[in-house]
C-alpha cells in the first residue's frame, strides 16, 4: 500500500502501524491538487511494488452554505480539492492501468452527488462532478482489465467537519445518518475484491438516489429536514 497525503507525521504513523500487522506500506506527501505530486504517487506504487492495482481517489473538503453566501474563493478550493484531485490521481492511475491491462479506479463520492441536500450546493457540485467522469470511464473500460467504481458515503464520522470549522469558522449541525469511517472502509475493501460499480456503504442510502430519480419533487420535501445549519464565521 502507498498512503498519499499532505502530512507527512500522519502517513508515518499509518506505515508503521501497517508494519506492526504484518503488512507493507510506503508514503507519498504530497497534494492531490498539483499533477505532478499525483504522477509521483502512481510512480511510486511501481517502484515499490513493481504495479499499481488500485487507486483510492478519496482527498475532499467541505463547506456548508447557501451558494450566494459561500464566497467566490472557498468554491475554487472545493473544486480544485474534490474536481480536479480526482482528476489529477485518476489520470496518473491510468496511465499506469492502461501499461499494465489491468487495473481498479476507486472515487469516493458522496449520496450528496446523487441527491444534495440544503447548504450543499457546492460540495454536492463537486461529488456530482466525480459520479460523471467516473460513468464515463466505465464505458470506456468495457471489455478490457479496468474496472472503475463509485463510493456513495452518508455523512461520515471524520476530521472534515473540524477542519471546516478550522479554516472557515464554521461549525455545521444535521440530521440524518451516520456512519463511521470504519464501515467505509469494509465497504471499498468489498468492492475491491468483487469489483462493483456502485458501492453504498449504508445500505439504505441507494433507496433515497432510486427515489430522487422517480420523484424529485417529492424527495425535495423530504430532504429539507437533512438541511445544514450553520455558525456564522467568527469574525477576527
Amino acid at each position: 500500500m502507498v498512503a498519499f497525503a499532505r502530512r507527512q507525521d500522519r502517513l508515518d504513523a499509518l506505515v508503521r502501524l501497517i508494519e506492526s500487522r504484518g503488512g507493507r506500506a510506503t508514503a507519498v506527501a504530497g497534494d492531490v491538487t498539483r499533477p505532478d505530486d499525483a504522477a509521483r504517487l502512481a510512480h511510486t506504487a511501481v517502484e515499490t511494488f513493481g504495479r499499481l492495482d488500485v487507486m483510492i481517489c478519496n482527498a475532499g473538503i467541505a463547506y456548508h452554505g447557501t451558494l450566494d453566501e459561500t464566497p467566490v474563493e472557498v468554491m475554487r478550493r472545493l473544486v480544485d480539492v474534490n474536481v480536479l484531485g480526482t482528476f489529477y490521481t485518476a489520470r496518473a492511475a491510468l496511465e499506469v492501468f492502461r501499461r499494465q491491462g489491468s487495473g481498479h479506479l476507486i472515487a469516493v463520492s458522496s449520496i450528496a452527488g446523487k441527491r444534495g441536500v440544503g447548504g450543499t450546493a457546492i460540495y454536492s457540485a463537486t461529488k456530482a462532478a466525480q459520479i460523471g467522469m467516473i460513468e464515463a470511464m466505465r464505458a470506456e473500460f468495457v471489455g478490457t482489465g479496468l474496472n472503475a467504481s463509485l463510493v456513495y458515503p452518508v455523512s461520515t464520522v471524520t476530521e472534515l467537519r473540524e477542519a471546516e470549522l478550522r479554516d472557515y469558522g464554521r461549525d455545521v449541525e444535521g440530521h440524518g445518518p451516520k456512519q463511521s469511517a470504519d464501515e467505509v472502509a469494509r465497504a471499498i475493501v468489498e468492492g475491491i475484491v468483487r469489483p462493483r460499480p456502485e458501492i453504498y456503504p449504508h445500505r439504505t442510502s441507494k433507496a433515497l438516489a432510486v427515489a430522487n430519480s422517480l420523484a424529485p419533487g417529492v424527495v425535495d420535501r423530504l430532504v429539507r429536514r437533512f438541511g445544514r445549519k450553520v455558525t456564522p464565521p467568527v469574525s477576527s
